[in-house]
């Protein structure tokens, strides 16, 4: 049996320029899937996989996201005042007993690899995974426990991967596998003349503590930024990798298409919603 999973690391410190005005105040790991921010998702998709300690790597303007985790008595007490007790356990259960928050600060927008180096104090020696909150994985059993079934099977490195267009490898990381989906080689948004395969690396990663030896050694790459993939590279020298295809439906809501795409496959699967969301898509068409 090997060492269970226990940390997840949300690295949530990027602006999210791309649905400003509506991120100017508010992070965009808050923007809402019907009604459950994205953040919410990513923390129920680590829990369900057995995490039990949150790590977020934030920055300015995130203090929405400690305040949707802490508890709120006022609001608490005005919802059983109230009579909404439904509600209230919603609240109340945002976060289960026994699961921790960490807050870090990543002082400078210095990449994944670096946001991802910011949780070593709270990570210690033990394997972690990193969820990316954008990517949004739609499936009955998680994404991040998928990958921690293989972890045990395997005891390495997992990342999760999937097939992407030809003219879509410059937007990715994309692995160079072999036949047993072990890691040959990861390239940072290659150019689709030389990209080593179609697999694109997505925002889930089950990483050993030894990533961060690597990230300490990493030089800033593509846009002075201190890349995931540049350590994950260097850690290919040291132990295997696995590139993982998990099941389940993936959405991009770092772009605006994807996030109404999410918003309205979710809405489509919610009992109260989809009967009427048809009716009204129909007038539509």
């Amino acid at each position: 049996m090997k060492q269970p999973v226990r940390t997840a690391v949300f690295p949530v410190a990027g602006r999210g320029t791309r649905f400003l005005p509506a991120t100017k105040a508010m992070p965009k790991e808050m923007l809402p899937i019907i009604d459950r921010p994205l953040i919410q998702y990513a923390v129920e998709e680590a829990i369900a996989a057995g995490a039990n300690r949150m790590v977020f790597v934030t920055g300015s303007g995130k203090r929405a996201i400690e305040d949707h985790f802490d508890r709120d008595p006022e609001l608490e007490r005005a919802l059983d005042v109230s009579g909404k007790q439904d509600l209230l356990e919603v609240v109340k259960d945002i976060l289960p007993k026994g699961v921790s928050c960490v807050y870090i600060r990543q002082g400078e927008p210095l990449g994944l690899g670096h946001a991802v180096l910011c949780a070593r104090p709270a990570v210690g020696d033990e394997p972690f995974f990193v969820h990316l909150p954008d990517d949004l994985i739609r499936n009955g059993r998680g994404c991040l426990a998928q990958m921690a079934g293989h972890y045990q099977q395997h005891g390495a490195s997992v990342i999760a991967v999937e097939e992407v267009p030809l003219e879509h490898t410059s937007r990715y990381g994309i692995v160079d596998i072999d036949d047993n989906q072990v890691l040959k080689g990861i390239v940072e948004k290659p150019l689709p003349e030389n990209a080593p395969s179609t697999s694109a690396v997505v925002g889930r990663y089950l990483l050993t503590p030894a990533i961060f030896d690597c990230l300490e050694q990493t030089q800033p790459g593509a846009g002075g930024e201190i890349q995931i993939t540049d350590g994950i590279a260097d850690l290919l020298r040291e132990e295997q990798v696995y590139a993982f295809r998990f099941e389940g439906q993936r959405y991009d809501c770092g772009n605006k298409l994807g996030f109404l795409q999410a918003t309205i496959d979710f809405a489509m699967a919610d009992p109260d919603l989809e009967s009427p969301l048809r009716r009204y898509l129909r007038t539509l068409l």
